[in-house]
C-alpha cells in the first residue's frame, strides 16, 4: 500500500473543546462537504498516540497533554484550522494506515 501523507492540528483537550468551538467548525465542515458531495478527509482523534512519535518530538512537545487532533489528507484545511485556532501545533506524517 503506498505511504499517505497526513497533515495535523494539535492542542489541549482543553483548548480544543471548551476554549474554542472546535465542534461547530467541524460540523459546518462535514455539512459543505456533504452539499458537494465530497468524501470526509478529515479525523478528529482523542488522546493521539502519533504525537509520541520521536520524529514529531520537536514538533509536539509544547503541546499539552491530554491532547485532541485533527488529521486530514488536506494540508490546506490544516493550515486554515491553525490559522483559525492559533494556539495549536501543526505537523504531518507519512503513514499506510489512519494515524490513531
Amino acid at each position: 500500500m503506498p505511504m499517505q501523507t497526513y497533515y495535523f492540528v494539535a492542542a489541549s483537550k482543553q483548548f480544543m473543546t471548551i476554549e474554542e468551538p472546535l465542534q461547530e467548525v467541524l460540523d459546518e465542515r462535514v455539512r459543505n462537504y456533504r452539499e458537494h458531495h465530497k468524501a470526509i478527509d478529515f479525523w478528529l482523534v482523542q488522546e493521539p498516540t502519533f504525537l509520541e512519535e520521536p520524529q514529531l518530538a520537536t514538533v509536539t512537545r509544547d503541546c499539552p497533554r491530554p491532547a485532541i487532533a485533527v488529521v486530514s489528507t488536506d494540508s490546506m484545511f490544516i493550515r486554515w484550522l491553525k490559522n483559525r485556532l492559533e494556539y495549536v501545533v501543526t505537523g504531518s506524517l507519512q503513514s499506510a494506515d489512519i494515524p490513531r
